[in-house]
């Protein structure tokens, strides 16, 4: 998060994809505008907005599985860190976590490629006006953060790999303890862990 180089698409992530905000609005406006954005955008931009409409549902779900494991486990916990290992342990579903994760790499490398894109970006902004007239801003506010984070990202050498790489190699780390670490040690594996992302 303190990276100036990858600082922004870590904050892009988190804000667009894995915050507590409600997403009703842009997820409701992405339904009114799937089938257009099939007769107005090349085939990759199509697919790429189809793969994170995939995600985010996925996500959405595992995120309502561990918010009731996380009440069931309310009174037998005795940390945060023991609370939430117990919570991501009786969620279970290690195949959908790690399609997840293949899921988040897949459109990182998706949206850098595309912001290479000619006259896309043009393409975009003078879709503000259209976009917000029709009660789509929401929506189209994502769709300019992502691609101006991630072409931002692209323009540094190895910037994305990298970028990608960390996110790999992190998460991996962190399931691999959460599904398997002993749970007396987990907490302070699971503290150690999520102090690297500093």
């Amino acid at each position: 998060m303190g990276s100036p180089s990858f600082g922004p698409a870590a904050q892009f992530f988190l804000e667009e994809l894995y915050s507590d905000t409600d997403y009703t609005d842009r997820d409701l406006q992405f339904g009114r505008i799937a089938g257009t954005l099939q007769t107005m955008f090349p085939q990759p931009v199509v697919n790429t907005a189809v793969a994170l409409a995939v995600l985010h549902a996925q996500t959405e779900g595992l995120d309502q599985d561990m918010g009731r494991a996380w009440l069931a486990h309310e009174a037998d916990a005795t940390s945060d860190a023991a609370r939430y290992t117990a919570a991501w342990r009786a969620v279970g579903q290690r195949h959908a976590r790690q399609e997840q994760l293949k899921r988040v790499l897949a459109m990182g490398t998706d949206l850098a490629r595309l912001t290479r894109t000619p006259g896309l970006r043009m393409m975009l902004r003078m879709m503000r006006g259209p976009a917000n007239a029709a009660g789509m801003g929401a929506l189209q506010k994502f769709l300019e953060a992502g691609f101006d984070t991630f072409g931002q990202l692209a323009r540094q050498r190895g910037g994305v790999e990298q970028f990608l790489a960390t996110i790999e190699q992190r998460e991996r780390a962190l399931m691999d303890q959460l599904f398997d670490a002993d749970p007396v040690t987990c907490g302070t594996q699971l503290i150690n862990t999520l102090g690297q992302a500093r």
